[in-house]
């Protein structure tokens, strides 16, 4: 009596599983980006044409806020309070406003190329802020550009979002050819209204255009700090409803989120913190696309720690991108939108080839 033995059917070997991010990152990340954030405010606050030694810096901060130190000289006071430090500050609101809006963006949308920028609301709400400098809107004072510019950049986000939906569901190619559109009719605009503006108010609308910080200002720190603290408030309350959306509407909607009201409060906070980015400091794309996805790549999906981390890798993003453009080519100052565009083109490119790629295609 012999013994037969079947041979066990060929199997593919298993494909390596890719390491997960450890529960330490997020705290991990936290941690680098916060001291990241300290020294680029140190080093913002010290670098430039009149330099202040860090010490200096410290200590003046210091004596402004009772605890010792020493105070600097009227030129150094100047510079650092009244052009160094606004500077610093608005940096941060509005790298915190662009990465947290991109952060959301991509939430509601459920996918990675989601970004304020590229569907158009930065071209929109800057057209409603050109569009009251060009027709010398002043009814709501100082806060009448920030208006115009929150007013805009919420159509734009409706339009885009109502274009872009199809079959109950919203489709990444129609989301970045509506986009397109959006920012080719906001340039639009934008060129009629330069066509029609004075020389002053182009050279107010050029700034828009280009993006930058140069006119940094206490009074237009003040003007975007109610927006941005808001918007940055109101999002992390969402993280929670955003990873359930990620499952997708239907297991969203059982375990009792509402789809429709959730994105259109998130859709509204994404115009209100966009708005007041674009307000202050013009058109600075790609921050909310890069930083987003560069976090999630390292900390995971989890919107509890994307949202705020987003918010925090925003600042530093363009506080780093600012220095940079006021020092790399001084004298001159580089605008600040050109550079993050620089930078931030290439990374979409290669975004765009790696979910095509991943997604076999877009049929």
């Amino acid at each position: 009596m012999t013994a037969t033995t079947e041979a066990p059917e060929a199997t593919a070997p298993p494909e390596p599983a890719r390491p997960k991010p450890g529960r330490s990152t997020p705290f991990l990340l936290t941690v680098v980006l916060l001291a990241a954030l300290v020294l680029l405010a140190l080093l913002s606050a010290g670098l430039g044409a009149y330099h202040i030694a860090l010490g200096d810096v410290l200590g003046s901060v210091r004596h402004r806020a009772g605890l010792g130190g020493h105070g600097l000289d009227r030129v150094g006071e100047s510079v650092l309070w009244n052009v160094r430090l606004p500077r610093v500050a608005l940096a941060l609101l509005v790298g915190a406003s662009l990465g947290c809006a991109g952060a959301l963006m991509q939430g509601v949308f459920g996918n990675p190329l989601a970004e304020p920028g590229v569907i158009g609301i930065s071209a929109g709400a800057a057209a409603g802020a050109v569009g009251s400098i060009a027709l010398g809107l002043s009814f709501l004072g100082n806060w009448t550009i920030t208006f115009c510019a929150f007013t805009a950049g919420l159509a734009t986000v409706l339009v885009v979002y109502a274009m872009s939906r199809s079959g109950g569901r919203t489709e990444v190619v129609t989301l970045i050819l509506t986009g397109i559109a959006v920012n080719a009719f906001a340039g639009a605009l934008i060129g009629l209204f330069i066509f029609f503006a004075d020389n002053a108010q182009i050279s107010q609308i050029t700034f828009w255009q280009l993006g930058s910080l140069a006119q940094a200002t206490w009074p237009k720190v003040l003007a975007v700090l109610p927006c941005a603290l808001a918007g940055l408030a109101v999002a992390p309350l969402y993280a929670r409803r955003l990873d359930l959306l990620a499952l997708g509407e239907r297991p969203a909607r059982h375990l009792g989120v509402d789809v429709e009201r959730l994105r259109m409060v998130l859709v509204l906070v994404v115009a209100l913190l966009t708005a007041a980015a674009v307000a202050v400091a013009g058109i600075i794309t790609f921050v909310g696309l890069l930083v987003p996805h560069l976090l999630r790549m390292a900390a995971g999906p989890g919107h509890r720690f994307l949202v705020p981390g987003s918010a925090l890798g925003g600042a530093v993003v363009l506080m780093a991108g600012d220095l940079a453009a006021r020092t790399v080519a001084a004298p001159a100052e580089l605008p600040l939108g050109v550079l993050t565009a620089l930078f931030g083109s290439p990374f979409f490119f290669w975004l765009l080839r790696r979910t095509r790629r991943t997604q076999g295609g877009w049929a």
